[in-house]
C-alpha cells in the first residue's frame, strides 16, 4: 500500500493555491473554486485542496526537505511567515512550522534515516 494524497479543506482555494505553489508544489488539476490538486516536487505524492469551511481543525501536514534551512530561508524571502524553526527536536528531526491560509498546520522538516528508522522503532 502506498499513500497517494492528502486532501485538506479550506475556504479560499485561490489563497491555498498560491500558498502551496510557493511551497513548491506543482498544480496538476484546477477545478476551482471547489478542488485543486498538486504533485509534490520530490517523488510522486499528490496533495489536494477541497473547498469548504474549516479552520484547519487539528490537521498537520509534514513535508520533508533535504535542505531545510535553505528552503525556509527561501520561503521567508517569498513572503511566507513561520511561527518557529528551523530547530532540532528531541525526536531527531529538524523542523520549522507555519500555517496555510485555511489554518492547517504545516511542518517542514528533515529527518533523514530517523523518519522510518528511529532509535526507538518498534520492529527492526
Amino acid at each position: 500500500m502506498r499513500l497517494n494524497q492528502v486532501t485538506v479543506t479550506m475556504a479560499d482555494l485561490d489563497a491555498g493555491g498560491r500558498f502551496y505553489s510557493t511551497l513548491g508544489l506543482k498544480p496538476i488539476v484546477d477545478a476551482r473554486p471547489r478542488y485543486a490538486r498538486f504533485v509534490c516536487p520530490d517523488g510522486d505524492s499528490t496533495f489536494s485542496l477541497h473547498q469548504g469551511e474549516s479552520d484547519g481543525g487539528g490537521t498537520t501536514i509534514y513535508f520533508e526537505c533535504e535542505n531545510l534551512d535553505q528552503t525556509v530561508s527561501n520561503l521567508k524571502q517569498a513572503g511566507l511567515r513561520f511561527v518557529s524553526g528551523p530547530e532540532d527536536k528531541s525526536w531527531h528531526w529538524r523542523e520549522a512550522e507555519l500555517f496555510d491560509p485555511g489554518g492547517n498546520r504545516i511542518i517542514l522538516y528533515y529527518a533523514g534515516a530517523n523518519r522510518i528508522d528511529p532509535p526507538w522503532r518498534v520492529t527492526r
